[in-house]
């Protein structure tokens, strides 16, 4: 591995910082430089209706006095505010109690090389050239046939520069670009309308689908949710799109994050090493993805990452830690600390995804005779401490192994810890949303409808 060049300058302003801070009475100090730029704009009916572009910069700088810590955030970075905000940091942190569990890494765990992941587009797009996209993302979805409104489409670019310096030794950066389009329409007419939408996300815009398959797959979407029926409740298999699949990994994801395991407010809190998914199954996270859109190449505190198994044939084989919950643990960080300039660190994943299984979709729904395939997910009814799963839904009635009609007006339920061992994923894995799964079928969920 080697070690990417990255703002000197910011560095610079980063060390100069905590040295104040140090000077001050702090006995360790980390900062954090986030600057940016965006442009965004928005279409209805083929006319532009916003134009916005922001630049900002960000300033965030934590302090310990002992085990006391505390963190000041501006976005002045002038020879004042910076005196300024050094002196009221420490100042702030002697009068907050004490934290055994704070602090930054030990210099033996921090890492002084990583690799370029290739996170940051050079292109900035113009105004028109977003307008464009914008503009043919919104046609292309109002030329299918049955779409009749439109709720618009929005283009979008961004671009930061993260820099973070603490009194450890460590000093990095990288930058990270963004550009994504998305439109919603309508189809139908008066109370029987249906809306769906469709966007696509990359690093790179040359990564970006054109704007003329992302207006099509939102008006296909759209016109096939025409006319929905009600069914009766039952237990079924339910089949869930790959745009909600990902869902249930952020479900593990919080369930096994440090902090919830250290406050013991977990479904899986005493499942570590256990099986909790199917054998076979396999629950990958890589924070190394090339022009990935959660890649990183090291932690918020300073930490190296790198690709590990989250499952691994089933059976759970790590906790997601930061510092602070390790200690908490008693454990070795995983390099997961994530942070702004305004807050200490917590535990996040970064790319996650679910191994495809053999079978295709068709061949995955090709045994049920009554079942659901669902496309929509409504309402936030999942109980991070029991595992309750409880949402509105909406999509198709699968009869025979196909396809049959629309449905909407049902809730599903189930509880996450017997919903994970009955996964089977199919195998159309597109890494698109930074938690990503496939297709995925769960037998023997609750259908409530009439």
């Amino acid at each position: 591995m080697t070690k990417p060049s990255f703002d000197q300058d910011a560095a610079n302003l980063l060390d100069d910082l905590i040295q104040r801070a140090r000077r001050a009475g702090a006995d360790a100090a980390d900062a954090l430089l986030v600057d940016g730029a965006s442009l965004s704009l928005s279409t209805r009916l083929g006319k532009p209706e916003g134009l916005e572009r922001s630049e900002a910069g960000d300033l965030g700088l934590r302090v310990f006095v002992g085990r006391r810590m505390a963190v000041v955030s501006s976005t002045d970075r002038g020879p004042r505010m910076i005196a300024e905000l050094a002196e009221r940091a420490v100042a702030m942190a002697r009068a907050v109690p004490e934290d055994s569990f704070c602090g930054i890494a030990e210099p033996g765990q921090i890492t002084h090389s990583w690799i370029d992941l290739d996170l940051n587009d050079p292109d900035e797009p113009s105004a028109d050239a977003l307008i464009d996209a914008a503009k043919a993302t919104e046609d292309a979805a109002r030329a299918v046939a049955g779409v009749t409104n439109s709720d618009g489409a929005d283009a979008s670019w961004s671009r930061s520069a993260v820099t973070l310096v603490a009194s450890n030794g460590f000093a990095g950066g990288y930058g990270v670009s963004r550009r994504s389009l998305s439109v919603s329409v309508l189809a139908g007419e008066g109370t029987g309308m249906e809306r769906d939408y469709a966007y696509h996300s990359t690093v790179y815009g040359s990564d970006l689908e054109s704007p003329a398959e992302i207006g099509a797959r939102a008006g296909r979407k759209a016109v096939a949710k025409l006319n929905p029926r009600k069914v009766k409740s039952q237990t079924v298999p339910v089949i869930f799109d790959p745009r909600l699949s990902g869902g249930f990994l952020g479900n593990l994801c919080g369930a096994i994050s440090g902090a919830a395991i250290a406050r013991g407010t977990s479904f899986l809190k005493d499942k570590l090493g256990q099986s909790v998914f199917a054998p076979g199954i396999q629950v990958v996270e890589d924070p190394h993805v090339r022009r990935g859109l959660r890649s990183k190449p090291f932690d918020a505190e300073g930490l190296p990452n790198h690709r590990r198994h989250l499952i691994e044939d089933g059976v759970l084989t790590t906790w997601i830690l930061d510092l602070r919950s390790s200690r908490q643990l008693g454990l070795t960080p995983t390099g997961h600390a994530t942070r702004g300039t305004s807050g200490p660190p917590s535990p996040s994943p970064t790319n996650v995804y679910l191994a495809p299984g053999p079978l295709s979709p068709t061949e995955l729904m090709a045994d049920i005779q009554d079942g659901l395939y669902v496309t929509e997910l409504m309402g936030q009814g999942v109980n991070g401490v029991t595992g309750d799963y409880s949402r509105g839904a909406a999509g198709f009635w699968i009869e025979n192994g196909q396809i049959a009609y629309p449905v909407s007006e049902i809730t599903i339920a189930g509880n996450l810890k017997d919903m994970f061992r009955r996964i089977v994923p199919a195998s159309d894995l597109r890494l698109r949303y930074g938690i990503d799964a496939p297709t995925i079928r769960i037998d023997g969920m609750t259908v409530a409808g009439m």
